[in-house]
């Protein structure tokens, strides 16, 4: 992995409490009836403190991503916080990134980026991403992904319920690949999202104000038109809702990658 941007201050993981007795699995099961009806600060302390030392948020600093990295903050400004730079972002994202890193206070900032043999292998000219996106989203974040989680049992996600019909079901709390995947924002909505930027006077990505409810790398991302779905943007064209990071392994085999 390469270095990371100048900005990023990466602290000695705090002390790890002891894990969870239980498997993955029987854990998301259990703590997704426990916190049904918690609000997300009090769901997010919780796993904060159950998984300590030991969970990171991931982050694409995107469209509504001020909300969770604040929430976190707010808990400990020290948490880890895994940035997949795919190297096709747009120039705008790393700029909110590092202004809502100096704003909330993040100290422990980690940016994954796709091995560069790879890139030369697979994508030698930046147009896999238009011929193969599944590929693409593939090498530049699938994997960085995986290879960035490794020392962690928990990770925090922002999906919502809303969001895409993959994602409807989404629980408080979920189990993929060994680890606890913790989704504090699941039952929240477009307006809640709003509401809370607007209660805590957070900045908002330069590209919402251009058109882009929802942002991912550049190639892969349009404008909406009013009266769209805020995703709409996001793979046009396409059958495509999801980059691969919160699929299950059999559904990355299915995919044929």
């Amino acid at each position: 992995m390469d270095s990371a941007p100048e900005f990023d201050i990466v602290l000695d993981a705090p002390q790890a409490g002891p894990a969870p007795a239980e498997e993955p699995e029987a854990r998301a099961i259990a703590l997704s009836a426990q916190y049904a009806d918690a609000d997300p600060a009090t769901l997010l302390r919780a796993a904060m403190e159950l998984y300590r030392g030991r969970i990171a948020l991931v982050s694409s600093f995107g469209a509504e991503s001020a909300v969770l990295l604040h929430m976190v903050a707010e808990i400990d400004q020290s948490t880890p916080v895994i940035f997949l730079d795919t190297g096709r972002l747009f120039a705008q994202t790393i700029l909110y990134r590092n202004e809502l890193a100096r704003r909330l206070g993040l100290t422990n900032i980690q940016t994954a980026r796709p091995h560069a043999w790879r890139l030369a292998q697979e994508d030698p000219d930046k147009l896999l991403s238009y011929s193969q996106p599944d590929l693409c989203c593939w090498i530049r974040k699938v994997e960085p992904l995986d290879e960035a989680l490794s020392p962690y049992d928990a990770w925090i996600t922002g999906r919502k319920r809303h969001q895409a019909s993959t994602r409807t079901q989404l629980a408080p709390f979920e189990a993929e690949a060994g680890r606890v995947k913790v989704n504090p924002l699941a039952d929240w909505s477009s307006r809640d999202v709003n509401a809370y930027l607007t209660a805590h006077d957070l900045p908002p990505h330069p590209l919402v104000a251009d058109g882009y409810p929802s942002i991912g790398c550049a190639p892969c991302t349009t404008r909406v038109r009013a009266g769209e779905d805020a995703r709409a943007g996001r793979w046009r064209g396409s059958s495509k809702v999801e980059c691969g990071i919160h699929k299950q392994p059999i559904e990355r085999l299915g995919s044929g990658i």
